[in-house]
């Protein structure tokens, strides 16, 4: 690949993205959010193993579940957002493998592993909210990613009967500038990075 994005997608994405705490009452379609997974699906994972579970809570009653699992601090802006995106990642992962990666008996380094199953299924379904993000970012919706929930009540609430275990919450809508707190510094490339 040897195009690069402009400036304008650049600001879109990171250079003026923000995290975002106030949402403007404007609804997100369910189409919108197909294409941000159609998006965030194509980022890679070790051996494609594609952990993450997304659970979009946008109803009433789906928010009011989740209300009683957030902190205090979390509950105004997550019921105002017109979605919340409750990011999981399935610890059965593996299973999956002969379908996602054909090329190796994948599924067998896992099976018995569960060090390695869990590091596996949390950093990549980690990456996966992380493209989840870009993604609806580069279709235009703002984030508010947060942690300050209880995950046992939301893992009981939304994964009930499943493998799956939660990792973050993201709000997504369209966020109200008005709201915004003043942009911290980020490090510079001499205070986080090393060329060796």
């Amino acid at each position: 690949m040897t195009q690069t994005l402009d400036e304008t997608a650049l600001d879109l994405i990171f250079r003026e993205a923000r995290t975002h705490n106030g949402w403007q009452d404007k609804p997100i379609s369910p189409e919108l959010l197909r294409q941000v997974w159609e998006l965030a699906r194509m980022g890679p994972t070790s051996a494609n193993c594609s952990p993450a579970r997304i659970v979009f809570v946008v109803t009433a009653e789906g928010k009011e579940r989740l209300k009683s699992c957030l902190a205090e601090g979390n509950v105004a802006k997550t019921m105002a957002a017109p979605a919340t995106a409750v990011i999981g990642h399935d610890m059965t992962f593996y299973d999956r493998l002969p379908q996602l990666f054909p090329h190796a008996d994948a599924r067998a380094w896992f099976i018995g592993n569960q060090d390695l199953i869990e590091k596996t299924a949390f950093r990549n379904g980690t990456l996966q909210g992380a493209y989840l993000m870009l993604a609806a970012r580069a279709l235009g919706l703002d984030c508010g990613p947060m942690s300050g929930f209880d995950n046992a009540k939301v893992d009981a609430t939304f994964f009930a009967g499943t493998t799956v275990k939660s990792n973050f919450l993201c709000n997504l809508g369209y966020g109200d500038p008005a709201k915004l707190y003043p942009r911290n510094i980020r490090l510079s490339f001499e205070e986080a990075c090393q060329i060796v």
